[in-house]
């Protein structure tokens, strides 16, 4: 027993940790920014070269384990797990802030001193050329996102994509990115989404169609009304399959078949009158212990008594003026 147990234990961590590194594939870098004059300070109130990874996930991804570099020579296959990972910033365990909730962003300072904090890298991005970024999975070989920043970004511009988390497929793959500069009408975003909707078009299509709103309530109720047959259409459907597996116990338990049972202790067995039965004996047995006695017993306490230990022979009266 204990071995199914160690066995299932270690199937459930073992498909939690496949879940676990199926969404970190989900993680993409979203916006850098290479030199950093006057735009966001880090936590010390710096201006340094950001990295911001977008979690696309519509569920919290924790990016613990994950590997960040700026190395190319990190693609070689050639090169082993261990030496790969010595060439990149890994993300500590231990920090809960390296929680991403869903469809949101986390910044990367790329400032070269990591003893600085989680979010602080090991590596620098060099402005006026070209700035390869990777990021890898826990086992620092497959790649789970990379860019390659042009050389030519300007000073507090950053390189983002369109659409936070979306890449175009194809040759024209790099139409998914754009220069992003406050001057000429295209704000930088860091933690913020790069294209901010001003409207949904459903929302405005359903409030065109259904000012009043009364679709809308007809749609909720339907939906509570047939959540709720549902759940009755589960719970008989429990019910009659726990009638039966109780009938072929009670057949068993009497050597027999569930056909051969007589009609009458079926049909006792099938109105709950044999539990009833026994639920009220133990009522009655519980209640008549649980009764408490309506005698009372006086008993005279006896104790020792001397003079000297009275109190009234200790009192000494006031004399009179």
């Amino acid at each position: 027993m204990r071995k199914k147990i160690f066995l299932l234990l270690l199937i459930m961590a073992s498909c939690a940790s496949v879940m676990s590194a199926q969404s970190r594939r989900n993680l993409r870098i979203n916006e850098v920014m290479v030199q950093n004059d006057s735009s966001v300070v880090d936590d010390y109130g710096r201006h340094q070269a950001w990295i911001e990874l977008f979690n696309t996930t519509h569920a919290p991804l924790n990016i613990a384990s994950v590997f960040i570099t700026n190395n190319p020579a990190t693609l070689d296959s050639t090169l082993t797990s261990q030496e790969r990972k010595a060439m990149m910033y890994a993300v500590p365990l231990g920090d809960v802030n390296t929680k991403i909730p869903k469809r949101q962003h986390i910044i990367f300072w790329a400032d070269g001193q990591p003893t600085l904090g989680t979010f602080h890298t090991n590596f620098t991005l060099t402005p006026g050329q070209e700035n390869w970024i990777g990021v890898f999975d826990a086992d620092g070989v497959t790649l789970i996102d990379q860019v390659t920043v042009p050389a030519d970004l300007a000073p507090n511009t950053s390189y983002a994509r369109v659409v936070d988390g979306i890449d175009v497929e194809g040759p024209d793959a790099s139409a998914a990115w754009e220069v992003r500069d406050d001057r000429k009408g295209f704000p930088v975003t860091p933690s913020s989404n790069n294209k901010i909707r001003e409207k949904n078009d459903k929302i405005d299509m359903f409030a065109e169609k259904d000012a009043n709103g009364f679709a809308m309530a007809i749609m909720a109720m339907g939906i509570v009304f047939s959540a709720l047959l549902l759940l009755c259409v589960c719970f008989y459907i429990i019910s009659k399959i726990g009638e039966g597996v109780l009938r072929r116990n009670r057949a068993v338990s009497k050597g027999t078949t569930v056909a051969e049972l007589h009609p009458e202790e079926r049909k006792a067995h099938d109105s709950g009158e044999e539990i009833a039965a026994i639920a009220m004996a133990l009522h009655e047995h519980l209640d008549a212990h649980d009764r408490e006695s309506t005698v009372l017993t006086i008993n005279k306490v006896k104790r020792a008594y001397s003079p000297w230990s009275s109190k009234i022979y200790s009192l000494r009266q006031l004399p009179k003026k």
